[in-house]
Order: C-alpha cells, then sequence, then structure tokens
C-alpha cells in the first residue's frame, strides 16, 4: 500500500497525532482519502467540514473525505487556512493522490459526417474512414472514436437511419482488422446498439445520457464502457451565450450528478468516464479555466476524458494576437491543451492529431 504518512513527511510529523494516518480508500468505484484523526484534537472549524462520522470497536474515530473536498479546499475556500493542520495535510494529501503517473491513452476522432467542424466531409466514404481508423492506431491511437453526427456548434441533429449508414459499416470494418477498442459517439440508443452489435466496446454521449432514456439501461445491460459529458444546451445552442458563476464547479457537479444516475441504471463505476466538455456550451474564459484545473475533476474519482483538438478556442486566443487559425491550423495550440490537461491527470485526450500529441506527452511525461 501507499505510504502517505511518508509522502507527507514533515506535514505528517507534525500533524501527529492529530493524523494518525491517512490510507486510500475506494468504495464502488468512486476514490476516497480515509483520514484517522485523534477527535479530540480537531480544533471546532475542522470538525465541521469533516464528510461523515464512524467510531469503530475500539473507540477510535474515523472520517471519509471524498477527495472532492479536498480539491475543493484547494481551490480556494476562505476557510483553509494555514493554522488548520488538517487542511494543509488534505491540500498536499490531494496533490500527491491526483499527480498523473503516467501518460494519458489516446482517443482518436474518426468523424464519418459531411459537416464536423474540423474534417467533415474528408471521412464520409466508409473505405476512407476505415483505413484513416487504421492510420491513428499506426499513429498510437489507444481507441477509436467513431462519430456519425456532427456536434458542432449550431449543427442540426441527424436522422437515424443515416446516422447509422454512417457508422456501423465503419465499426464493423474496423472491429475485423484491428484489437483497438472502437467507441461510438452517439446520443441515440439505437445507434449505440448496434454498433456495441457491430464490435464498439464504448459509448461516447456528449448528452450524459439525457437525450435517450433508453441509452443507461443499454449500456448497463451490454456492461459497455460509458463517456459522460458535461453541455450547456444542446449542439444547436449551446453556444449562445453560456454563462456560470463557478465553471468548473458546476461542470463537476453536473457530472457527479450524472455519475450516481447512471451507477443507480445498473452501470459499473468502473466503466464511466467524465468528460467536461470542452467547447461545449463554454465561452473562452471557461475552457481556459477548465484545462487549468483538470485537476479537480479527479475529484470524482472516475476516470477523466478532455477533448480539446483543434477547437475554436484556440482560433479565439489566436485571434486576440491578430493571428488567424482556421480549423486544420490549431495543431500547436490542441497539443498545448493536450498537455496542460495532461499534466492536470487527464486520463484520456480525444484527438484528431494521434502521431503529434502522442510525442508531446511522451516528452513532457519523459521531463517528468
Amino acid at each position: 500500500m501507499f505510504d502517505w504518512n511518508a509522502a507527507l513527511g514533515p506535514d505528517a510529523k507534525r500533524l501527529a497525532p492529530r493524523l494518525a494516518r491517512v490510507t486510500p480508500a475506494p468504495e464502488r468505484g468512486f476514490a476516497f482519502l480515509t483520514v484517522h484523526v485523534d477527535a479530540d484534537a480537531l480544533t471546532e472549524d475542522e470538525a465541521s467540514w469533516i464528510a461523515a462520522r464512524e467510531t469503530r470497536r475500539d473507540g477510535a474515530s474515523v472520517w471519509r473525505l471524498p477527495r472532492e473536498i479536498a480539491l475543493g479546499f484547494a481551490s480556494g475556500a476562505a476557510w483553509l487556512a494555514d493554522e488548520l493542520p488538517l487542511a494543509r495535510a488534505l491540500r498536499a494529501l490531494a496533490a500527491i493522490a491526483d499527480r498523473p503517473r503516467a501518460a494519458p491513452k489516446l482517443f482518436g476522432i474518426v468523424n464519418v459526417t459531411p459537416d464536423s467542424f474540423s474534417d467533415g466531409g474528408k471521412f464520409l466514404d466508409p473505405e476512407r474512414a476505415v483505413e484513416h481508423g487504421l492510420a491513428l492506431v499506426a499513429d498510437g491511437a489507444d481507441v477509436l472514436d467513431v462519430g456519425g453526427e456532427s456536434t458542432r456548434p449550431g449543427a442540426d441533429p441527424v436522422n437515424e437511419k443515416d446516422e447509422l449508414a454512417r457508422v456501423i459499416p465503419v465499426i464493423a470494418a474496423l472491429s475485423r482488422r484491428t484489437t483497438v477498442p472502437i467507441s461510438v459517439d452517439t446520443t441515440k440508443s439505437s445507434v449505440a446498439r448496434a454498433a456495441l452489435d457491430a464490435g464498439a466496446r464504448i459509448v461516447n454521449d456528449i448528452s450524459a445520457g439525457r437525450f435517450d432514456s433508453a441509452m443507461l439501461s443499454l449500456v448497463a445491460e451490454r456492461g459497455a464502457g460509458f463517456v459522460l459529458m458535461h453541455m450547456q444546451g444542446t449542439p444547436r445552442d449551446m453556444q449562445h451565450a453560456p454563462s456560470y458563476t463557478d465553471v468548473v464547479r458546476e461542470v463537476v457537479g453536473f457530472l457527479r450528478e450524472r455519475a450516481a444516475v447512471c451507477v443507480a441504471a445498473g452501470i459499473a463505476p468502473e466503466r464511466l468516464v467524465v468528460d467536461p466538455g470542452i467547447g461545449f456550451g463554454k465561452a473562452l474564459e471557461h475552457n481556459v479555466e477548465l484545462l487549468r484545473r483538470t485537476s479537480e475533476l479527479r475529484s470524482l474519482g472516475c476516470p477523466v476524458l478532455v477533448g480539446a483538438s483543434r477547437k475554436s478556442f484556440v482560433a479565439r486566443i489566436d485571434a486576440a494576437a491578430g493571428v488567424t487559425a482556421g480549423s486544420d491550423e490549431r495543431l500547436g495550440g490542441s497539443i498545448a491543451a493536450a498537455c496542460v490537461a495532461a499534466r492536470g491527470g487527464a486520463d484520456f485526450l480525444r484527438v484528431h492529431d494521434v502521431r503529434e500529441t502522442a510525442q508531446a506527452v511522451r516528452v513532457q511525461f519523459a521531463i517528468g
């Protein structure tokens, strides 16, 4: 078991006997830290933000603290003061627990659409889409994410028949020609079911199961992986003046609620992946803040996927510097965002440019 006390070093020594020991305690797939303390030594403030108390038979008091609380403290709550030693320890623990230990895996994007914002129409032909997917695998993709409906800002919905005709032949062919897991990017349970029948193993749903009431029961029944994403509004209207008080707190709250709904529907917690939805109902400042605070998404205890590849916030940053960048001229910005997300602990990156992104994160983690 990881020695948290040793990792804390001087902090742990200063806290004794207030902080007897701290151990990770995963429960139902969600990460918790169990903090064993001397209850009589806690200040009133410290006691007030303990999540739940248990008393063991030996009389010791045990509090289970969700990591989200520790991270919430670290993000600037006024009552996280240096004079509260337990809070200092929790801050250090959050940093240790959320330090990335491996480069993220890459979802390679296969858009089988005529109108996606970056490569719409390039791979609408099934044979070209399959060849593109295989090329992404050769470049280092760990997952292929196949989608037949554009979710760019302002996009209209695609009917079920057209979406099925676009993605199922591609998924079926890819599943025969590669062992890399295939994800279907859809909000429709009928498309997800056909995709799983054709060889897909993951459903990537930008609505987090809200647009189709049958989606979660299908995923649970089939034992598929499920990526649930945050989006304010729908693709058609999501960029009409998106507004947040604290975008990270609100996105985390939404994802926590939807993860709980997924588990209640029978989806195993370990099959869930959360996605903050970069560019989905977010202004430039919201996207930047979510990337800056990626580590706080890990408080949910689920793997985190970040998809910032070629998105318009890169062009907006360029525009502020007087530079124009089309959707195929955003590689540098996309890689920068990917590296920031990786440093923040993202487990997966959804990208167009697999080879270049893989090289960038390899170098980043080699440097440390």
